[in-house]
């Protein structure tokens, strides 16, 4: 029998296995797990707490994401109610005037090349495709020129890029009035377009976001007036200056400053006015509130407040809002290099490189999400209007001067085998055709021969003598023993003719200006008449605009404009040709005023700029392509410029009617 020793031997040997067994038992579970853990499988506990994390977590952004969603479908109330309370009235005018001679800039610059092209051809020896391409240049600039403003004024704010926009145009234009070559004069032309081309998708941009709902309309349209100002001050100022060759002088022997100098000089003036305005003027609150700069905004908004209501007798009131919601905003991505990793200029190059990656990217995503039905309705609208508009805009005065050509060729006189001998012409040759004429001993002295064609005729002994010629040709004559001293017929001037014993003394090599010759008078009443013919349009426009709606004033407009379009067949004279062309501008101009209103409505503030900048650029797209086709047929046929302008028309006024009412949205 085991002894008393034995069993408590016994029980304290079984007390440790069973300790044993209980730590061998844990340290199997902690080995297994350890296992699971080294070979990637979680813990089951701990799949179903990363589980409840993640449910929690997507409970939490969607309650966010509703939170933001209402805070931002209430955000264009509050903001109305805010601008309804500053009112509308001092600040809004003040606004409307620098804002307007910022648009009346951008219509002096659309006549600037038109004007003084016939005299800078002259001056800078221009050659046809090179006068061609100048126009063409500074239209592709305007269009570049809005696409990227129009972009930048919704990341960088529209007062900063409408002074950038202002800088950049009055001192290009400033250089090309002193630009002695046509390549300098191009380039700063250029510059000059790609600045003021940002002007027009800014200035509505800008002047929008600082009204209330039942003053847009109106008030917008009453801007658009000073487009039409621009155009009658570069009309007013080109009719009392280009053609006043005595207005010019000279700045030591190189740079000469003719006329048409100081006419682009005295163009820049609405642009210096409407800059040191800007200066003055705060930036958009609308903008402020979208960039997150909440503090900003309401100064801005109590300034407007205080301004409007000190001027309404009322400065006791108190702008109240103290709490402004503003938008949930990514952050900005710009990489900054810090000042021990880069220099300045690395720092400048990477922040101006990444705001233009967001420009990018704000116009691809309104690509995406905005610019589909309704944008591309919006878009074909602007331009069929525009290709109709520009098209007969260039179709209008190049018809005049045609009609003026065939005038001018059926009065010719034609002289047939005429014998001249040792004859003294002493008075001007215009408008004649010599042929098979012999000159024997005469002299042409002190004169000037316009127009005028020598053919297979002989000049013998004969002296020329300070002579002027302008469109004159020698064309298979024989010349024989004479001489050219002091004139401008040179090389050019000859053609297959035969020369023997002849001198040339002292030519005037290159080109000449003659304003009497290169300036007609009746192509700026032609388009100061074409400004002044839109005020009727422009009234009625801001008159209805809020009354009847943006869609029928649109629409209404183009298919009246169509209907005037077959009133050109009519045109059988410069008289009808002006009447006709300011019976269209001042139905048409409507529909300008109406397209630009609702442009501004439908997009959100954060891509409006960028939204109305791609629309401007297609108006300029539509206005290159137009003027194009338009010209190929003046002289040819006058049913392929009607017919153009009379489809595009219809097919715009008709699109228009698809486009949604905004008379009364509320700005997103």
């Amino acid at each position: 029998m085991p002894t008393l020793v034995q069993h408590a031997a016994l029980r304290t040997s079984t007390k440790e296995d069973d300790a044993r067994s209980d730590a061998t038992e844990g340290a199997d579970d902690d080995e297994q797990m350890y296992e699971g853990e080294y070979q990637g499988v979680p813990h089951p506990d701990e799949i179903k707490e990363a589980r409840r994390a993640a449910r929690l977590e997507a409970r939490r952004k969607a309650r966010q994401a509703a939170q933001q969603e209402e805070e931002e479908d209430n955000l264009p109330e509050q903001y109305e109610t805010l601008m309804e309370d500053c009112g509308h009235g001092r600040f809004q005018w003040m606004l409307f005037v620098v804002l307007g001679l910022a648009l009346m800039a951008d219509g002096v610059d659309g006549f600037v090349v038109g004007f003084v092209l016939p005299s800078a051809e002259k001056d800078m020896c221009i050659s046809n495709s090179d006068k061609g391409m100048l126009g063409l240049l500074v239209y592709v600039a305007m269009m570049v020129g809005a696409l990227v403003w129009g972009g930048l004024s919704d990341k960088m704010g529209r007062r900063k890029c409408l002074i950038y926009v202002l800088s950049i145009d009055l001192v290009f234009s400033f250089l090309s009035c002193f630009a002695q070559g046509y390549g300098f004069f191009l380039f700063f032309r250029i510059c000059s377009g790609f600045g003021i081309g940002g002007s027009i998708p800014i200035v509505y941009t800008y002047f929008t976001e600082f009204l209330q709902m039942d003053k847009r309309g109106e008030h917008l349209s009453w801007l658009c007036m000073f487009w039409m100002l621009g155009g009658l001050y570069a009309s007013f100022t080109a009719w009392g200056i280009i053609p006043h060759y005595g207005w010019g002088f000279a700045i030591g022997t190189e740079i000469q400053i003719h006329s048409w100098r100081l006419f682009i000089f005295v163009c820049l003036f609405p642009a210096l006015a409407a800059l040191i305005g800007v200066i003055f003027m705060p930036e958009s609150p609308r903008f402020l509130l979208e960039a997150a700069r909440h503090d900003e905004a309401w100064m801005v908004l109590r300034r407007v407040h205080d301004t409007n209501w000190k001027a309404k007798g009322e400065p006791e009131r108190v702008f109240t809002a103290t709490n402004i919601k503003t938008p949930q905003t990514e952050e900005d991505d710009f990489i900054e290099i810090q000042s021990d990793t880069g220099t300045a200029f690395q720092r400048w190059t990477v922040r101006h490189m990444t705001m233009l990656q967001q420009v990018m990217a704000n116009i691809m995503s309104l690509s995406a999400a905005e610019l589909r039905l309704q944008g591309l309705f919006l878009l074909i609208v602007w331009f069929c209007l525009a290709f109709s508009y520009h098209g007969l805009g260039v179709w209008f005065p190049d018809m005049i001067k045609y009609m003026q050509y065939e005038e001018y060729e059926s009065k010719v006189r034609v002289f047939h085998r005429e014998r001249v001998e040792r004859f003294h012409f002493n008075f001007s040759l215009v408008n004649q055709i010599h042929r098979e004429g012999e000159y024997i001993h005469d002299k042409f002295a002190n004169i000037e021969i316009k127009s005028v064609k020598f053919e297979d005729s002989l000049f013998e002994n004969c002296y020329f003598e300070d002579v002027r010629s302008t469109n004159t040709f020698f064309e298979n004559c024989t010349i024989k023993n004479t001489v050219f001293y002091n004139t401008d017929l040179w090389e050019e001037k000859f053609k297959d003719c035969k020369m023997e014993n002849t001198t040339f003394l002292h030519p005037k090599k290159g080109c000449h200006l003659n304003f009497l010759e290169e300036n007609d008078i009746v192509i700026y009443m032609v388009s100061f008449l074409g400004s002044l013919a839109v005020l009727p349009g422009n009234i009625l426009s801001a008159l209805f605009m809020d009354k009847i709606g943006r869609i029928r004033i649109i629409g209404g407009s183009m298919l009246a404009s169509a209907a005037c379009t077959f009133l050109l067949l009519l045109s059988f004279s410069q008289g009808a040709v002006i009447c006709w062309q300011c019976l269209f501008y001042g139905t048409s101009v409507a529909a300008w005023n109406g397209l630009q209103v609702i442009s501004v409505e439908l997009y959100p503030s954060a891509k409006r700029g960028t939204a109305f900048g791609i629309l401007n650029g297609i108006c300029k797209f539509a206005a290159i392509l137009a003027s194009f086709i338009f010209a190929k047929f003046i002289g040819i046929t006058k049913i392929v410029p009607i017919f153009l302008a009379f489809a595009s028309l219809v097919c715009g006024g008709l699109v228009a009617l698809k486009l949604p009412e905004t008379r009364e949205k509320i700005l997103q």
